[in-house]
């Protein structure tokens, strides 16, 4: 980046860094985790390296699609740090490493704090996953002198009109990448009209989804817990505003007779209020975490963690949250994966090609609003042999796709040897 941007960056980032603080203590009054670790957001506690690789997975979606690469390289033996900034994303990685991967906040994005922060930490490898491209970060990750790769990249058009209105400004970060790895040739040309170089097409990681015996397990044991044999339809991840919409469309819909609804809102701290609304609009309301759930329960609020898949795994079909009320979508890979037909709504820019394949493979519809989605459910409660169907076709869907993994892997293998040798932690046989 110009020095003239980075003075004025790091001077922008002096002023507004008590914002930023004030903004993490504010937010956690409804979820106290982002008041945790907050030493780390400024570079002051960051783990000590050298690490292998290092993966920024911003949230929950990007942890879910960086597992199959991070399980290839511990597979490897490499030591791996993966960082994060939602105290959810970090809970989602901590679920599914464990202690196998050092886990950390990324700090804010001035200049001096993301420098210190890979001066101790020291990876061999940067890898951003899918749209987490910063100026701080990127700059630093060059100054330092760390390959930094963006992968399972992706660009919607809104996002790169954006991008170009920084011009030189944009190509310059762009410049700061190793190489781009992205999930379709769409996205790959949006980064290449912005000047990006090195730009590959590798596919959907996302798509590398592993489904382990355990998780066909705790599916059995949560819908055991939910409903004891009731049918139940979920939806998954919802966004802000998108539970009113179900609920408020659920009240007179026959599909209440019919089935156990399962809000799942993205946000820990939207739980309580979910359940709130429910409640005020009559339903008999219980939540995931109850010792025992009343057999006339109406709604179930998934107020847990870590358990996507197994809300999935017993469920009629899934409303994919995100996609009514305008947010883009979330990931309607998991719930095909498990086998489960898919409700969309019109907003998919997130999954756009996704969204399309699936639905042109009958592994997916596409709805208008909150009522027809809840017609499409019915109508998969009501024709057991097109649910089935639907629920096959999703399986095939995500069967079809895999491999985006290996052919990242295939791209990043050169320069993480190269970056190992000049370690001198590489033994060539």
């Amino acid at each position: 980046m110009p020095v003239w941007f980075r003075l004025v960056y790091r001077f922008l980032w002096i002023l507004a860094m008590p914002f930023a603080l004030a903004r993490l203590w504010w937010k956690g009054r409804l979820n106290e985790a982002y008041r945790a670790d907050w030493r780390e957001r400024l570079a002051l506690a960051p783990p000590t390296g050298p690490f292998d690789v290092w993966i920024h997975a911003v949230s929950v979606g990007e942890a879910r699609a960086m597992m199959p690469l991070a399980n290839a390289f511990l597979a490897e033996d490499k030591r791996l740090l993966i960082t994060c900034t939602t105290p959810t994303g970090r809970a989602t990685i901590a679920s599914l490493l464990g202690e196998r991967a050092q886990i950390a906040y990324l700090p804010f994005d001035a200049p001096d704090e993301v420098e210190r922060f890979l001066r101790v930490t020291r990876p061999a490898l940067g890898l951003l996953i899918e749209t987490e491209l910063w100026p701080g970060v990127c700059d630093a990750a060059r100054r330092v002198g760390i390959p930094l790769w963006l992968v399972n990249a992706r660009l919607s058009e809104r996002s790169a009109a954006g991008y170009a209105k920084g011009g030189r400004l944009t190509r310059a970060m762009l410049a700061c990448l190793a190489g781009i790895a992205t999930q379709t040739q769409e996205h790959a040309d949006r980064f290449k009209a912005l000047g990006a170089t090195n730009v590959h097409v590798t596919g959907n990681m996302k798509f590398d989804l592993d489904v382990p015996a355990t998780a066909r397990i705790a599916a059995d044991e949560l819908a055991s817990h939910l409903t004891e044999g009731r049918p139940f339809w979920v939806a998954g991840s919802t966004r802000e505003g998108e539970e009113v919409l179900l609920l408020d469309a659920l009240k007179t819909h026959a599909l209440r007779q019919q089935a156990v609804a399962v809000l799942v809102p993205r946000h820990p701290e939207r739980w309580d209020a979910t359940f709130d609304a429910a409640r005020e609009r009559g339903f008999r309301v219980a939540r995931r975490s109850d010792a025992t759930i009343p057999a006339d329960a109406e709604v179930i609020i998934g107020d847990s963690m870590g358990e996507m898949l197994a809300y999935y795994g017993h469920a009629k079909a899934v409303v994919m949250g995100g996609t009514l009320g305008g947010t883009g979508g979330q990931n309607l890979i998991e719930p095909c994966a498990m086998g489960v037909p898919v409700v969309l709504g019109p907003s998919v820019f997130n999954f756009q090609q996704a969204a399309d394949e699936a639905v042109a493979a009958g592994a997916a519809v596409r709805v208008a609003h909150a009522d027809g989605a809840l017609d499409a459910v019915l109508a998969w409660m009501n024709d057991a042999a097109a649910r089935d169907v639907a629920g096959a076709n999703a399986k095939a869907f995500v069967d079809a796709h895999r491999g985006a993994t290996g052919r990242t892997l295939g791209l990043l293998e050169l320069p993480r040897r190269a970056t190992l040798a000049v370690r001198g932690e590489l033994v060539e046989p």
